[in-house]
């Protein structure tokens, strides 16, 4: 109990991952809460779709960031292996397709890493990969610590000294690409480690460079898949919930949020059918943008939201078909030839490329259980222009990515195009003819994830993930005048994506306990890993190298230059007009060439 005599009251607005989260870690915390979901189902975009037993996964296919899924389950007293939950490595990680008839493997396993790596930027080009992997390891760490699980409450929030000492370090002002172009010098291997970027939902070229933690988690965690779909964990999540008191409304749209006379206060969510449930808190995990401006009062803020800058949307295609294609893995990149050029259409035009990249997702290639035997489940997932049309509530004040001068979206024409590129790629780069097979087709289009999920403009992410839209410039996970409401999902503070939705359902859990003065239990649970760095014995004990041994080495190597410089400088003094001897040698002798003259060496950005 959070307060002596009566217990504290919290509804819940959306099912998503965020909510169902939030909703758990409050009913934890001695709240009695109740979920309310306009949808049948729960999960919002993580969820499930199932026909004469094919089974897809709406939303998300691969689990990144393991550790923060395993953090969750952890802090609300179970784990996922406790409930049910099944993970499977995906190995390789992604098999990508190029148009040149060349594929790529990525994959944890650093062994065939190397040989794929050298294969196009021989060795010196696995160093370089190396170093990618440090500065994104950097990129990942300091991004878990200081960011994805502490609150950006205000601008002062970044002058925090743990966060400010490590700025430049997170090359927040640097696209992922400009970053991956100082590891990688061939154009190939530019976009094997930048393609990600669309995770959350931005071209390589705009998205900031601390983003390359995706390519690392995916790199040294591995990319998993939960036996059985990936709303497993949320339907994990739900049940932990309901022991511990949730109440679950689905089929149960919110009409408005309700407020105190003076509108300074929630104090709960008016129901479509009229019936009022009140609360001390209200969290909404609804899209950000449609709440601002359907289930709050008209306001110049949010306005402001509507012309944010959102992220992309998708035409997804759910097929069933007759057999299976061993041509395909169970993750599949295909790459655009004109790279830049597909991702300028989709977020400078807001329409499909000509040309889409797009992703291939077999689930029953490592789960059986997702298709009928001998058959498989394909998904395909197409990243196109968010809506921008009449049809958008926001449209009059639409995002600035899009101008004046964006191209009308006809829809039905872009869907055909997306269709008949998909299935003429596929059969080209791998040989396969999807076409024939397809004995069921369902499709999600931009308006179709606006319509089912109220998502503003049809963006699957969210608001855009550019600098000035993160950290304290990101919307804040407590309301600015109204007290008693928060916000927990894709577009509020920490981000977009299960595991970061998982990390902000903490945040903003918190911060309603920190609000009212009451005791956060899960801070008492025993942390994952052991007993960490400290308090190790032994053998054990971790200490840094022997810093005194290191400067005696620097030194004496100081010496040896001084020395040899001497000599040199005292035989360069002593030489003929010709310039013989050590000097000439030392200075600017010798048969060496410039970089851009190594004899069958690689040249930068030619190998393609």
């Amino acid at each position: 109990m959070v307060e002596k005599g009566r217990q504290k009251t919290a509804v819940v607005i959306g099912a998503g991952v965020g909510g169902v989260a939030a909703a758990a870690r409050l009913a934890k915390a001695g709240y009695a809460v109740t979920v309310v979901e306009k949808n049948d189902f729960t999960g919002g975009r993580c969820s499930l779709i199932e026909h004469d037993g094919y089974r897809f996964d709406q939303g998300p296919s691969l689990l990144l960031l393991p550790d923060l899924f395993a953090e969750a389950f952890h802090d609300l007293g179970t784990s996922l292996e406790a409930e049910g939950v099944h993970l499977v490595k995906c190995e390789p990680n992604y098999n990508l397709w190029f148009g040149d008839g060349h594929n790529f493997e990525l994959s944890t396993d650093l062994a065939r890493m190397k040989k794929e790596i050298e294969k196009w930027e021989g060795k010196d080009g696995f160093e370089r990969y190396l170093g990618f992997l440090a500065e994104a390891h950097r990129h990942y760490e300091l991004s878990v610590l200081h960011v994805l699980k502490r609150n950006f409450t205000s601008l002062l929030s970044m002058a925090r000294p743990s966060f400010l000492k490590h700025l430049i370090e997170l090359h927040p002002f640097e696209s992922i690409y400009s970053r991956a172009s100082k590891y990688f010098w061939t154009e190939r291997l530019r976009r094997v480690f930048t393609f990600a970027s669309m995770y959350m939902g931005m071209s390589p070229f705009d998205a900031p460079g601390t983003y390359s933690l995706l390519q690392y988690t995916e790199l040294a965690e591995g990319i998993w898949y939960p036996k059985g779909g990936f709303h497993k964990v949320v339907e994990a999540l739900v049940k932990v919930g309901e022991r511990l008191g949730v109440q679950y409304r689905l089929s149960t749209p919110v009409s408005h949020i309700a407020l105190s006379a003076d509108q300074r206060s929630a104090t709960g969510v008016v129901l479509s059918s009229g019936e009022t449930l009140t609360a001390d808190v209200v969290i909404n995990n609804a899209d950000l943008v449609y709440a601002y401006n359907n289930l709050l009062p008209p306001s110049s803020y949010a306005r402001t939201l509507s012309r944010k800058p959102a992220s992309c949307s998708s035409i997804s295609f759910y097929w069933s078909l007759s057999r299976t294609v061993p041509e395909l893995t169970a993750h599949n990149i295909f790459l655009a030839d004109s790279y830049r050029a597909s991702f300028d259409s989709i977020f400078k035009h807001q329409q499909i490329p000509s040309e889409p990249s797009f992703y291939v997702n077999v689930p029953s290639r490592i789960d059986p259980s997702a298709a009928p035997p001998a058959a498989d489940t394909v998904t395909v997932l197409v990243p196109v222009g968010h809506l921008v049309d009449e049809g958008s509530p926001s449209s009059s004040s639409s995002s600035s990515s899009s101008s004046s001068s964006t191209p009308t979206q006809d829809w039905p024409a872009m869907l055909a195009l997306a269709r008949s590129t998909v299935l003429a790629t596929i059969r080209a780069r791998t040989g396969a003819d999807l076409a024939p097979l397809i004995v069921h087709e369902r499709v999600n289009a931009p308006r179709d994830w606006q319509d089912r999920f109220n998502l503003d403009k049809g963006a699957i992410l969210g608001l855009s993930h550019s600098f000035f839209n993160v950290l304290s410039f990101r919307p804040k996970t407590r309301h600015a005048t109204i007290a008693g409401l928060y916000f927990v999902g894709a577009s509020t503070h920490p981000g977009t994506g299960v595991p970061i939705c998982l990390a902000g359902a903490k945040v903003t859990a918190e911060q309603v306990l920190g609000d009212v003065g009451a005791s956060v239990p899960w801070a008492k649970e025993k942390k994952l890993g052991g007993a960490g760095a400290k308090g190790r014995q032994g053998i054990d004990r971790l200490e840094r190298g022997a810093w005194v041994a290191g400067w005696v080495q620097v030194a004496v190597l100081l010496l040896a230059l001084a020395v040899a410089l001497a000599y040199a400088t005292g035989v360069a003094g002593g030489e003929d007009a010709g310039g013989r001897g050590l000097g000439r040698l030392v200075m600017g002798g010798g048969n060496c060439k410039g970089h851009g003259d190594m004899n069958g060496g690689l040249k930068l950005g030619g190998d393609w």
